[in-house]
């Protein structure tokens, strides 16, 4: 159950409309590591989570924070819109306001679509996508996703900061990078405490380190013409996970085959020159369920 209280987490009052800045603020709302995107990846992790107890919980009431971050940020969107004049530059714009808007630099969406309301959209329009969260089920993994997604937005809260002089705006960064800075820090820490309690390594998932090929699970191949990839500390030496012991492969050749892809089913008029035979006949899959039993049916060798 969610609870909404008619109160922000933190003031949001612009000095003066500004909608060149609102359309820019838009980022911070509906981009790929803006406040929509850290509140449902935080929430369906939080969801996600097969564990009762502190980590469960921290992770939900970061999520319920970040609610109020989208609130807060549309907030200011609108109140950024709010009563906003049109600049010299839009003022000779032919008197259509659409395109008033267009060459002022703000967003005619923010207009046309939500009432001179924020959109969830990006500062290009561009509407939210879920494939921005991610959310595992793996804390570990999910952890350092969180990591990069504060960063991130941290970094474009910094870049806007230096992109108005309106007090009131800037009053909100202050408050939303200290809370980025605080963000980043719990899920580092959060990270440690994974280790420290057993439940996780360094490498995400801690399995399956006996069955992959770990002659190729610490070498660095030099595949690009810069010359200095070797001098850092991961070209040599122990490895993060304690596992490991870092190299550096100077002249790394191929262990494949050449590329190619198999013959091409005809019927799909792929352009081929029968250079490479004749396509095998259609397999059925490995179901186990109905799909699997037709397939033990009709053809009972498993070699195919």
């Amino acid at each position: 159950m969610f609870r909404h209280t008619d109160y922000m987490q933190f003031d949001v009052k612009p000095e003066k409309p500004d909608p060149v800045y609102a359309r820019k603020l838009q980022e911070l709302l509906g981009g790929a590591f803006g406040e929509m995107t850290v509140t449902m990846q935080y929430l369906m992790q939080g969801w996600n989570c097969r564990m009762k107890g502190k980590y469960k919980d921290l992770i939900m009431d970061i999520a319920t924070e970040e609610i109020g971050h989208v609130e807060m940020i549309a907030t200011m969107v609108a109140r950024l819109l709010e009563g906003a004049p049109v600049t010299d530059s839009t003022a000779n714009a032919l008197g259509d306001p659409v395109v008033a808007a267009v060459l002022g630099g703000s967003d005619p969406t923010q207009a046309v679509f939500s009432g001179g309301g924020p959109r969830l959209a990006d500062s290009n329009g561009v509407p939210w996508n879920a494939g921005y969260i991610v959310h595992s089920g793996n804390l570990l993994a999910d952890f350092h996703a969180n990591v990069t997604a504060e960063a991130q937005g941290r970094v474009q809260t910094a870049r806007l900061w230096h992109m108005t002089d309106d007090p009131g705006v800037k009053d909100m960064l202050r408050f939303n990078l200290a809370r980025d800075t605080y963000h980043q820090n719990l899920w580092l820490k959060a990270i440690e405490e994974l280790k420290a309690d057993g439940l996780e390594g360094t490498i995400a998932p801690d399995d399956l380190f006996d069955e992959e090929f770990s002659e190729h699970a610490s070498t660095l191949w030099h595949l690009s013409d810069g010359a200095d990839s070797d001098k850092g500390g991961w070209a040599s030496g122990p490895t993060p996970d304690g596992k490991h012991e870092f190299k550096f492969l100077a002249d790394p050749q191929p262990l494949g085959d050449r590329q190619s892809g198999p013959p091409p089913d005809p019927k799909l008029y792929a352009t081929y020159d029968g250079a490479m035979g004749t396509p095998q006949k259609p397999k059925f899959g490995t179901e186990k369920g109905v799909m699997g039993k037709i397939k033990d049916a009709v053809d009972p060798d498993p070699t195919g």
